[in-house]
């Protein structure tokens, strides 16, 4: 029989326990909260529909980002008892660690009830809306915070300009909240100064360094990893010695994880590693072997995509704490880099240290499809959800068909395609397409274009490809009409371009490229390296290109080829090699970071120059690693 107090002490008591209850909110303290929920109940409190009690426990859990039991909690109060402190306590859990888009929803419930907006839920909103990127929600949420005062809050002008910053580059926006401002936080300027970096250029950033009265973590670092995302090596070492020394200028900070995940994606993203190991060593001295498992993972990840996947491999060897994360980074670096038989070999390793998620699986069917494991990439599939408990998402299913698609089993990656339990989308049918380009499956190629193109119009990937298989099939026409549809409609190709590294500085090249205060001396060598190439037994691959030349010429005549020949010879790849090959000590090894995907020419030239030469060359494309050597690539001719 369940035990209930008098009336009058009951509510006494319920009081109380909201009290406690609300000391457990604002200290995240959990465990006690449960207990104290679990006596409420048997004390028959919550079956007195106290709702104020009710309230003290949503807010308890939502503090506590327990986000089912704040959900369910907030559902069992009446409208009639719901204020804006409930709506915010749930809005706020659901922004950090469920749906934002939920969360937005829930806010224009709140105003349609027409409950008052304070302070701390326009801050929430706001901080929705930079998520989401949804700048329309946060324009009416500017001008609610005009209408209600809150312009006055630091806060909310902080969030609002976040929204600005976050939202399309709204920088001129944000200035204009930053300058209205009357009183203004270090978080003010960094807010406006990480929106300066990021949409008008470093330098206009540093200005706006220069002027900050207080500099914290966070601006140090935003304007360090916009200078390593810029290649700019040198300003970036300077900046990081008045950091982390002082020098007269910084305060002497330490480098905390956030700062040094922040630089090592930086580094990942740019393909400098110069900056990387400097941080690698700096976090050795400070934490030793016992690293962060956030700093050793973006350790992993930084050495794989610049392309030291042995330095990668190295660091991860050595991680005493290794997570998901850290295994998803390692399996994916190992995949880039062509080296499929190695993944498949470390994945029961992983499975007896931690559990895979939707992400290893990704890893592991794109290490199958660069590697040609077509069996290996169907066991991953059938075992994804019956043995690993992972729900197959688009991405698994994408991976699958571009594995199929490369082998050349396109009946088999069609057939996939219709099996699939949701549309699919352009990923899925935008590596057919590159399937059928590889293989020459025209008709197959046509079929997936017109989809392609109801889908994304504006992409001019799908119709580069399909214009290039009309060429090689001597269809003219119909691959001079495709150019021109994209020529009317004023869309251009992406320009390839490629980057090195040397001494620090980024040198980057398009092709034809003549801006290089080396021009001279570039084409001197390239001019030579062809020359060396064509005695190693190199063609150039004017396949797919004779018909077009560059002077829109269909004739196949020896001037023709000559002037193909000649735009060949200087793609930004070449050019980005002759450089490397005059400005780097003889036989070490050079990096090269492309934006498109290595064209075959390049890809054969650059295998010939790494004999000829006694060079390493590694070529980061936009999809993986080629590791040239002695004539050879690591992705064996397959990729």
């Amino acid at each position: 029989m369940k035990w209930s107090a008098p009336l009058s002490a009951s509510s006494s008591l319920a009081q109380h326990y909201r009290s406690l209850l609300r000391s457990c909110a604002r200290t995240s303290s959990l465990r006690p909260g449960k207990q104290l929920h679990a006596a409420s109940i048997v004390t028959g409190l919550l079956s007195l529909r106290r709702h104020f009690l009710i309230n003290a426990l949503l807010h308890l859990y939502a503090s506590c980002s327990s986000l089912r039991h704040a959900h369910y909690l907030f559902d069992q109060i009446p409208h009639s008892h719901k204020d804006s402190v409930d709506y915010t306590a749930l809005i706020r859990c659901l922004t950090r660690h469920g749906n934002p888009q939920n969360a937005l929803k829930l806010f224009v419930e709140m105003r349609r009830r027409s409950l008052p907006v304070d302070g701390v839920s326009m801050v929430c909103a706001l901080g929705v809306c930079a998520r989401l990127g949804d700048v329309k929600v946060g324009e009416q949420c500017h001008a609610s915070a005009v209408m209600f005062g809150f312009l006055k809050c630091v806060k909310v002008c902080n969030a609002l300009m976040d929204v600005y910053v976050k939202c399309g580059g709204l920088v001129g926006e944000a200035k204009r909240v930053f300058e209205e401002m009357e009183e203004r936080s270090v978080v003010s300027w960094t807010v406006v100064l990480e929106g300066v970096v990021k949409w008008e250029g470093v330098e206009n950033g540093r200005v706006v360094f220069d002027e900050m009265p207080e500099r914290n973590e966070v601006a140090w670092t935003v304007m360090l990893v916009g200078y390593v995302g810029n290649g700019l090596m040198k300003e970036a070492f300077m900046l990081l010695e008045q950091m982390v020394i002082g020098c007269g200028c910084g305060c002497g900070f330490g480098l905390n994880y956030v700062t040094l995940c922040s630089v090592l994606s930086a580094c990942a993203q740019s393909g400098d590693v110069s900056m990387g190991r400097w941080v690698h060593a700096y976090g050795l001295k400070m934490m030793g072997w016992d690293m962060d498992v956030m700093v050793g993972t973006s350790l992993v990840d930084m050495y794989a995509k610049c392309g030291r996947i042995d330095a990668a491999l190295a660091v991860f060897k050595n991680m005493l704490r290794r997570n998901v994360v850290a295994w998803n980074a390692m399996l994916g670096g190992l995949a880039m880099h062509g080296k499929g038989k190695a993944v498949v070999d470390m994945f029961p390793c992983m499975v007896a240290e931690v559990k895979p998620d939707a992400m290893t699986f990704m890893a592991l069917l794109s290490a199958c499809s660069h590697s040609g494991l077509v069996e290996q990439g169907w066991q991953y599939i059938r075992e994804l959800e019956s043995v690993y408990g992972v729900r197959p998402e688009m991405e698994h299913y994408g991976c699958m068909v571009d594995l199929l698609g490369r082998a050349g089993r396109l009946e088999e990656a069609e057939v996939l395609v219709r099996m699939m339990p949701f549309p699919p989308n352009g990923f899925v049918l935008g590596s057919l397409l590159g399937s059928c380009y590889t293989h020459g499956k025209l008709q197959l190629g046509e079929q997936i274009m017109r989809t392609l193109v109801q889908m994304d119009p504006l992409n001019t990937e799908y119709h580069i490809l399909l214009s290039n298989m009309y060429a090689m099939y001597g269809k003219v026409d119909k691959a001079n009409s495709f150019r021109q549809v994209l020529k009317r409609r004023g869309i251009r190709k992406v320009p390839g371009m490629s980057s090195i590294y040397v001494d620090g500085q980024l040198h980057q090249f398009s092709a034809g490229d003549k801006s290089h205060p080396q021009t001279v001396e570039i084409y001197l060598m390239l001019d030579d390296m062809i020359c060396r190439l064509r005695l190693g037994g190199y063609t150039p691959n004017t396949s797919s290109q004779v018909l077009f030349g560059c002077s829109g010429r269909y004739d196949c005549t020896e001037e023709a080829l000559e002037e193909v020949e000649q735009v060949l010879f200087t793609h930004s790849e070449k050019l980005a090699l002759s450089f490397g090959l005059i400005s780097t000590v003889p036989g070490s090894p050079l990096y090269i970071f492309k934006n498109l995907r290595i064209c075959q020419d390049c890809h054969s030239a650059m295998k010939i120059a790494s004999d000829i030469y006694n060079r390493e060359i590694v070529v980061r494309d936009r999809y993986r690693f080629h590791s040239f050597k002695q004539g050879s690539c690591s992705c064996g001719d397959y990729w």
